[in-house]
């Protein structure tokens, strides 16, 4: 275990679904799950961006049921939805920059995907919805703290799709009386997180530089800060989202750290824990991307009990000892 929560929920009379259960924020649930005696954890995921690896050690308990399948195949969709009591959604194409390159494989995985589960899940009677919105719903609103309401126009197809995403959800939500969360997550970071590949998010990046004294490279000055969040905190807003009461439905919060630091601030807290001088080069900025990202809390904090459990810092000193 990566973490330790301040309490641990016994869920022993529910079945629960993680779609991109095998991925990085998807496997760091189905620990918490297991730790809180979830009856029974579906963990459904393609592999395409996850690996059976990070929940190899689950994969024993008679508790556990892998499902290698496609959230684009409705079909899929609706056998694993099967007497299921909650949905956690969190499969999708992420990265803003990928979806930018290839906008319909983004809009199939993230749209086309999102309202499978989605009908699949009330097709079934599954009770909650719980799903991974983002911060990138904020667009072109440049007000600082980013307070739910006042999205913005979205700058990325991947942006798009989480807006679509949420808005879907709100009309299921009063239409076919499902009740659904969303969660958007503002730059989640921690173990398991890729660090290979053209769409790595930053954070991972940087402390793969670190541990193999490679160049960095930076996008734009450094300067844009971003509210980095470790990803204990998002499994903590998942609990609380599972436990929230049946009024709270068709809205989405933001899960963040309620702190901003600029990637360059980022850079030197690794290099301080790392004891190491990481190399940096710098690159023209990137289309789609925000400049500065700050999650206000207050709505998260009143109605659904979250609050951040981990700071930035102990997060990025247990990501590098992993």
């Amino acid at each position: 275990m990566f973490h330790i929560f301040p309490e641990i929920p016994d869920f022993s009379n529910n079945t629960f679904l993680i779609t991109g259960g095998a991925g990085f924020i998807g496997s760091h649930v189905c620990d918490f799950l297991v730790d809180a005696k979830a009856k029974k954890i579906v963990v459904f995921d393609n592999i395409s961006t996850g690996s059976l690896h990070n929940i190899q050690h689950h994969l024993d308990k008679n508790t556990i049921e892998f499902i290698n399948g496609d959230i684009t195949d409705y079909d899929d969709c609706l056998k694993t939805t099967i007497n299921v009591d909650i949905v956690i959604h969190l499969a999708a194409l992420g990265s803003v920059p990928r979806s930018v390159a290839n906008p319909l494989a983004t809009h199939e995985a993230n749209s086309t995907g999102f309202l499978n589960v989605l009908w699949a899940a009330h097709q079934n009677k599954v009770s909650k919805f719980i799903y991974a919105s983002s911060s990138s719903v904020y667009g072109d609103n440049c007000l600082s703290p980013k307070v739910e309401g006042n999205e913005g126009f979205p700058l990325s197809p991947y942006a798009l799709t989480k807006q679509n995403n949420e808005a879907n959800a709100k009309l299921f939500s009063s239409l076919y009386t499902l009740q659904t969360i969303g969660l958007r997550f503002f730059n989640i970071f921690g173990p398991r997180q890729n660090s290979n590949g053209p769409y790595a998010a930053f954070l991972p990046l940087v402390i793969s530089c670190a541990k193999n004294k490679n160049e960095l490279k930076i996008n734009g000055d450094g300067l844009q800060s971003r509210d980095f969040t470790y990803v204990a905190n998002a499994v903590y807003a998942i609990k609380c989202a599972i436990i929230a009461n049946k009024g709270i439905s068709g809205v989405a919060f933001n899960v963040g750290c309620g702190k901003s630091s600029s990637l360059l601030e980022v850079i030197h807290l690794v290099e301080k824990i790392s004891g190491t001088t990481i190399t940096k080069s710098h690159q023209p900025e990137r289309s789609g991307d925000i400049k500065n990202s700050l999650a206000d809390l207050a709505s998260s904090s009143l109605l659904l009990g979250y609050k951040p459990i981990y700071s930035i810092e102990d997060g990025l000193s247990i990501t590098f000892k992993e």
